[in-house]
């Protein structure tokens, strides 16, 4: 059976870092859908949410299902812009979605922004204007990631609950 992997959570919080490190370990045929690429280098859709986005990503979706053994999700995905998405996402997936929302501190955030390539792309003003506390989906249970957590950690984390399940 096919799984999903969803990396949610603010901007800064660590969700690409940990999808590229998933990714590697998982190797070959393993799909990375990242809301970044998809809004703002597939559509140009600089704040993303809205239809061409949620449609691209519902049929790269479909085809992580149809052909991939993992599909990685990652990505601010907020709950009130991507219903669409993530509904979409438990239609297809069911009970095969391992969801973790990344739940740091803006100032965490903030912090690790600046070790980042795109801190010449944006910067505090546009990170307050995506900032969405505690956005949890509600229908897909999400395990909680918080500021204590290394990059490490979390990886082995997951892994450990995709391949003991």
């Amino acid at each position: 059976m096919n799984k999903l992997i969803i990396l949610r959570g603010n901007s800064g919080s660590g969700k690409s870092t940990v999808a590229r490190a998933l990714q590697r370990h998982f190797g070959i045929n393993t799909l990375m859908i990242s809301q970044d690429n998809v809004s703002r280098d597939m559509v140009y859709a600089l704040e993303g949410g809205d239809e061409y986005t949620q449609d691209l990503a519902m049929h790269i979706l479909s085809y992580g299902h149809e052909n991939n053994p993992i599909t990685i999700m990652d990505g601010i995905f907020k709950k009130y812009q991507y219903d669409k998405l993530l509904k979409y996402a438990k239609d297809l997936y069911g009970d095969e979605i391992y969801a973790y929302y990344f739940d740091l501190p803006f100032e965490e955030t903030l912090k690790r922004h600046e070790t980042r390539w795109k801190v010449k792309e944006f910067g505090k003003e546009e990170m307050k204007r995506w900032w969405q506390d505690r956005d949890f989906i509600g229908f897909i249970s999400e395990k909680i990631i918080t500021k204590e957590l290394s990059k490490d950690e979390i990886v082995n984390m997951i892994i450990h609950d995709i391949t003991n399940d």
